[in-house]
């Protein structure tokens, strides 16, 4: 049974490997996600599956450029009070969300009383958004969202937020029309009428989602004539398919493909350049292994704050990287902001370097020499991660702390993280906004999981966040950053593993495809040559 499973399985792959490529008639975008999408409504655009769609659909009153800059979208210009609790917003005149029949089949022009709904509905606890956080502790009691004309939007805050304008640009806070949201009622999930780009056509659960272009959008048509995402779940399977020619672009890296597409720095072997392009950049996502002490046992070597640090020393990050991933990302050398910020400051905040004698001198600090007396512990992580997590196992082994690996589904280690009953698990932070306060905020011990995952409680930390978080001078506040990060670094509330890099493999008869550090697939920009 096995050998016959091997066999087929063997025999899909040569024939998607020989197979012919499709003839293209029109400037469609072919891409693969290899997890499903759940939802078009931009209040529940949580996971990556779901924003780039709802990037493609919807806009905001503003958006990231490519350098991470807040720019316009619906908004043409905006004023901040002085006090900081009040952010007014001029919006553009000739934006108009998708004709449809809940409008009576034209589209209707934006006006500021969009956004007021949409943001009051992206709070309401019925509907239960996972981006209501986003202005919880934040926003006035008495109407946060105000319309006070049809092209003036105000929001009022309870308390200065620097980081305010950068949430706004998350997918969470898209303008969605009152009456289509009423119209379809749940079903608005899967039939989202925005402002965006690119309109929805048909989604087959499942196997794929088809948008065509908005000839009528604010900043003009895209050169695209549509966008076909497919939900192949198998990522070798979408690089070959990609390798074919059958669809266009592919992110991330695929484990089983490193060697045979790149060489031991991570560049595109030569051989490969007329099949595929490579698009590299930082991205702003920390991989770590996560420790919950409200979750260990007594007796747990993870309540001992030596024994952490030396499992940080103990981890060699370079080799890590080379053997596993051709070196694309960095050690995570530099506490848990990662390259790609301009915050970011390895001086000002020196991590960990590997050192097995500092980690086996911590442990005999500890009361565990040589390892002896430890006892072993559990470490959960879904399988996209096993081999990383076999080799903090191994090298953790060699100062004597020995390390079982649970597999579970993604689904299922996120909601662990979330209730609070797995004490040791590998996860990863991808930035909402561009601001260190975006990764920081995970340890403040205020928030909830998500995004206090570790369940992390230091008052130091807690005043110097709150102080970042007003401080409206940039060195001021990034000096307030650095010293958080160093509590970190003492604390060692996770395990620094490395600062993540997009890799984004595309057609070379696509072009445009642009870098950015939040990873975000702009399809408006870019062009196919058939």
């Amino acid at each position: 049974m096995l050998r016959t499973t091997v066999l087929i399985a063997v025999t899909m792959i040569t024939l998607l490997a020989c197979g012919s490529k499709q003839v293209r008639e029109h400037k469609v975008l072919r891409y693969n996600q290899p997890n499903h999408i759940t939802s078009l409504d931009p209040a529940f655009a949580k996971s990556q599956n779901n924003i780039w769609s709802v990037l493609h659909i919807f806009d905001g009153l503003v958006e990231l450029d490519d350098s991470l800059n807040v720019s316009p979208a619906i908004a043409k210009s905006w004023e901040i009070s002085e006090d900081g609790l009040d952010y007014t917003f001029h919006l553009k005149e000739d934006v108009f969300f998708h004709e449809n029949v809940c409008f009576g089949k034209e589209g209707r022009k934006v006006l500021a009383s969009d956004f007021e709904y949409s943001l009051t509905r992206l709070v309401d606890p019925k509907i239960s958004s996972p981006g209501s956080w986003l202005f919880t502790d934040k926003i006035r009691a008495d109407r946060p969202f105000e319309a006070v004309d049809d092209t003036t939007f105000v929001l009022h805050l309870s308390k200065p937020f620097i980081p305010m304008l950068g949430i706004l640009t998350m997918q969470y806070c898209a303008v969605v029309p009152q009456e289509c949201v009423e119209y379809y009622g749940s079903e608005f999930a899967q039939k989202p009428v925005g402002t965006g780009a690119f309109k929805f056509k048909k989604w087959i659960a499942n196997q794929a989602l088809f948008l065509n272009r908005n000839d009528n959008y604010f900043k003009g048509p895209s050169r695209l004539e549509g966008i076909k995402t497919s939900f192949m779940a198998d990522k070798k399977i979408a690089m070959l398919e990609l390798l074919n020619g059958n669809i266009d672009f592919v992110n991330g890296l695929e484990s089983s493909f490193i060697n045979e597409l790149l060489d031991k720095d991570g560049i595109l072997l030569p051989e490969k350049e007329d099949q595929l392009k490579l698009s590299k950049s930082p991205y702003l996502n920390s991989e770590y292994l996560g420790i919950n002490l409200d979750a260990c046992g007594p007796n747990s070597p993870l309540r001992i704050k030596e024994v952490r640090q030396a499992m940080n020393y103990a981890i060699d990050r370079k080799l890590m990287l080379t053997a596993l991933r051709n070196n694309v990302g960095r050690p995570a050398d530099s506490g848990f902001v990662p390259t790609g910020l301009p915050s970011h400051n390895k001086e000002a905040v020196p991590g960990y370097e590997y050192n097995l004698q500092k980690a086996k001198s911590l442990l005999a600090d500890a009361g565990y020499p040589d390892g002896e007396g430890l006892e072993s512990i559990e470490l959960y992580t879904n399988k996209d991660y096993l081999d990383i997590t076999t080799f903090v196992a191994r090298q953790l082994q060699k100062i004597g702390l020995e390390v079982t690996i649970e597999v579970l589904e993604s689904a299922i280690l996120r909601d662990g993280m979330r209730k609070g009953s797995i004490p040791f698990f590998r996860a990863s932070w991808i930035a909402d906004y561009p601001d260190a306060e975006s990764f920081l905020c995970m340890y403040y011990s205020q928030n909830p999981a998500p995004p206090n995952y570790t369940r992390f409680s230091n008052p130091s930390f807690d005043d110097l966040y709150e102080q970042s978080i007003k401080e409206a001078d940039v060195a001021k506040r990034y000096k307030l950053y650095h010293a958080m990060d160093r509590i970190l670094v003492d604390e060692a509330p996770v395990i620094f593993l490395f600062y993540d890099e997009a890799s984004r493999f595309h057609s070379p008869k696509l072009s445009g495809v642009s870098q950015n550090g939040l990873n975000l697939l702009k399809a408006w920009q870019l062009d196919l040559e058939l």
